[in-house]
């Protein structure tokens, strides 16, 4: 059995199709959704987003917060990621990334602005997803 997953934002649709695991990261923790999963909502943090399709190959996704929804109806499950943003591994510029986080690293200089923070940890989470290839 598989999952049906779709991963969205409020600007498209990044991906759907089935699957048979997802792994996402949420404020508690990491999770992972297999066919038949009790229903769940999970709040997302900024970081990974793993798809396992069909021929067993990994998707693989960075979101900067959101909810994961899992609902069961007639034996199937569907995934939804409802992501602030979302990104496939495939469409990170990876050196662009690279120097923005160079950039806000160098203007942070120890400054508590929680923006900047929020904007740094989204750019080493697509570095992070980006090394991992």
């Amino acid at each position: 059995m598989t999952l049906e997953v779709h991963v969205v934002t409020p600007e498209r649709e990044v991906w759907s199709g089935q699957a048979t695991e997802v792994i996402a990261h949420g404020v508690d923790g990491d999770v992972g959704i297999l066919s038949g999963h009790a229903p769940l909502l999970v709040h997302l943090a900024v970081g990974p987003l793993q798809i396992q399709v069909e021929d067993g190959t990994w998707l693989k996704a960075v979101v900067d917060g959101g909810f994961l929804h899992v609902s069961t109806e007639e034996g199937s499950s569907r995934v939804d990621v409802l992501a602030t943003n979302a990104q496939l591994e495939t469409e990170i510029d990876v050196p662009a990334v690279t120097r923005r986080l160079e950039e806000l690293r160098s203007t942070a200089d120890g400054a508590d602005d929680e923006r900047v923070k929020t904007e740094i940890a989204r750019a080493e989470a697509r570095i992070a997803l980006s090394d991992s290839r």
